[in-house]
């Protein structure tokens, strides 16, 4: 049966142990395997980008392989090839599918007939790699990953802004199986998904992490080891940008917030508009590190991919 990376809970918490501890060791050079050597992943977008697009065609290309990017405009699923067709071809062809789409459910199908390893680099409703880096960049700056359990026990992350966006939902679910105490500070309006909350908090129950959702931006980072915001208009919501700003003004990470954590880093997936969800200061200042976090993206996802396909061996 073929093992696929569809949402953050995909992985236990000792698989996320695991690709995280790999993560580090790929970043670091201590190991460097190139299992893909003649091999190619196709790498297909529906959405805009450029981290996602950067990180997984050179990690691609680090492992050995040939990053086959698509775009679906200028391939046939843009007039109109079922998901499911598409697949059956590119899965004859390819070690593993990584998909930038809109609905879960159409890459859900995707994973349905695919008879490689289909990896999520981000839906309307998760961005579990985007996640994993976070994860990673945390270990780094906030004393490694923890000696046994799971990968970040004891420690605390905070996410400010949309809370019923992809983020918040994989902060969720991606924190509290590395053990964090994960906290949600959004208004009532944008709240992240019951089902997704109720997930969490099942998963937190096994790991020691926790769940908090709440409307008060000071309670959410009270004492945090991270600061987490993202933008507040998601791709495809530009035409509600003008009403979903000021939603969501009291949730601006600045420097009073910042000081409320216990000496927080800021994270922030990218791209970052300075001045609305974040300020310059806090954005470009010395607890942000958004660029190792930025970097990450692409240890984490070659860990992912050799998790899926065997590891190392």
């Amino acid at each position: 049966m073929t093992t696929h990376f569809l949402r953050d809970d995909d992985l236990t918490p000792d698989a996320q142990r695991a690709v995280l501890e790999l993560a580090q060791q790929l970043k670091s050079g201590a190991v460097a395997p190139r299992p893909l050597e003649g091999r190619a992943v196709a790498v297909i977008f529906d959405k805009a980008s450029t981290r996602t697009r950067v990180s997984f065609s050179v990690g691609v290309h680090e492992l050995g392989g040939y990053p086959l990017v698509l775009d679906s405009a200028t391939t046939q699923s843009g007039r109109g090839e079922s998901v499911e067709d598409t697949v059956r071809v590119l899965d004859r062809h390819v070690a593993a599918i990584v998909w930038r789409t809109y609905a879960q459910a159409g890459l859900e199908r995707a994973a349905a007939v695919s008879a490689v390893p289909v990896v999520n680099a981000l839906t309307d409703e998760f961005h579990p790699c985007q996640v994993l880096a976070d994860l990673q960049t945390v270990a780094e700056h906030c004393g490694g990953l923890a000696a046994e359990g799971p990968a970040l026990a004891g420690r605390s992350l905070a996410y400010l802004g949309d809370g019923a966006n992809n983020m918040a939902h994989s902060y969720l679910l991606g924190g509290v199986t590395a053990g964090l105490d994960v906290r949600i500070g959004a208004p009532a309006d944008y709240a992240p998904d019951p089902a997704v909350v109720d997930r969490a908090h099942a998963i937190a129950s096994r790991t020691g992490g926790s769940v908090l959702v709440t409307t008060d931006a000071r309670e959410a980072v009270d004492g945090v080891t991270a600061v987490a915001t993202d933008t507040w208009v998601s791709m495809g919501q530009e035409q509600e940008a003008g009403d979903r700003e000021s939603p969501f003004v009291p949730y601006r990470v600045d420097e009073d917030l910042m000081a409320r954590g216990n000496d927080a880093v800021f994270l922030h997936c990218l791209p970052v508009y300075r001045g609305l969800e974040a300020t310059a200061e806090v954005v470009d200042g010395d607890r942000s590190v958004i660029w190792d976090e930025a970097e990450n993206r692409r240890h984490a996802q070659k860990a992912v991919l050799l998790h899926l396909l065997g590891g190392l061996t």
